[in-house]
């Protein structure tokens, strides 16, 4: 699983329950490290949104700490020309929802980021100057996650682990990080 650069959001309360709303800007490239960049075209996420899929806002990319989903009607996302635009209702109904939400309002979690898989034949990368640029133009939405630090930060960058050299892992591999 991959997960990427910031969202930007804004926080509202709502009847009982917490509204956000994110803006995952594609066509931003962002420094992975070692001469390495990093962009995502338009629509990259518009597969398993447009199929239906079941995706999930979690707190800190945890599965085991829900706080919306597309199938409970709780997150909502617009795969953009310009972004990926995120909203989502969480209702304060469990403890994880309430630290994340307390997070928010004290201003310890600031980002958001998208756990995604790249498909084979999902990205290309060129050579550019000062190194190796990635466009994703296809990418598999899992989840997205209220964070302290999104994934690009220099300190979480063992975490995307990517060299344009590398096969791809085998499904078996990524199926056990999802515990399925």
């Amino acid at each position: 699983m991959l997960y990427a650069a910031p969202m930007s959001f804004e926080v509202r309360s709502e009847g009982g329950a917490t509204r956000l709303l994110g803006v995952f800007p594609y066509n931003t490239e962002t420094t992975l490290g070692d001469g390495r960049r990093e962009r995502f075209a338009a629509g990259a996420f518009r597969s398993r949104i447009d199929a239906g899929e079941n995706i999930f806002l979690l707190a800190g990319h945890d599965p085991e700490k829900p706080l919306a989903s597309t199938e409970a009607g709780s997150l909502t996302l617009r795969d953009g020309d310009d972004a990926l635009h995120v909203e989502a209702r969480v209702s304060p109904s469990t403890s994880w929802a309430r630290d994340a939400i307390a997070a928010l309002a004290d201003g310890l979690k600031k980002g958001l980021s998208p756990g995604f898989r790249v498909p084979p034949g999902g990205d290309v990368t060129t050579r550019a100057s000062g190194g190796l640029l990635r466009t994703v133009t296809r990418a598999d939405l899992f989840e997205v996650s209220l964070v302290t630090r999104p994934a690009y930060d220099p300190a979480q960058i063992a975490a995307r682990n990517w060299r344009p050299d590398e096969q791809p892992p085998l499904a078996s591999c990524a199926l056990a990080r999802w515990r399925l």
